[in-house]
């Protein structure tokens, strides 16, 4: 896995998200009770790049984010979502180095 620095954690307002873009991708980057989660932006629901525009809260021990369109939940942790398990997206690795915010990204193997 390699680290990739990505933004300071106060460009991230606290109980919110931030969109990055990472090698072609948008990731949904969250500071929700002083943890960070970073979850792929796309919402497979509506096709839209907008998770990180949504609203987080909790569902039963789950820290969520709720699309701003059809108002499916993910879980910021596992990236599941919580009114159809079969759907789900990308959960990041992330770790903070002083105030800079890292993502984890796989390394690319050779196929």
């Amino acid at each position: 896995m390699s680290w990739t620095a990505v933004c300071s954690l106060a460009d991230i307002p606290p109980n919110a998200g931030v969109a990055a873009l990472l090698n072609g991708k948008q990731v949904a980057i969250f500071n929700v009770a002083g943890e960070v989660f970073a979850v792929d932006n796309h919402d497979p629901f509506s096709g839209a790049n907008v998770l990180s525009r949504g609203i987080v809260g909790s569902i039963d021990n789950d820290l969520v984010v709720a699309s701003p369109i059809y108002k499916q939940h993910f879980a910021l942790a596992t990236g599941r979502c919580i009114e159809d398990e079969s759907q789900s997206i990308n959960a990041y690795s992330v770790r903070l180095e002083g105030d800079t915010v890292m993502l984890g990204l796989a390394d690319q193997a050779a196929a």
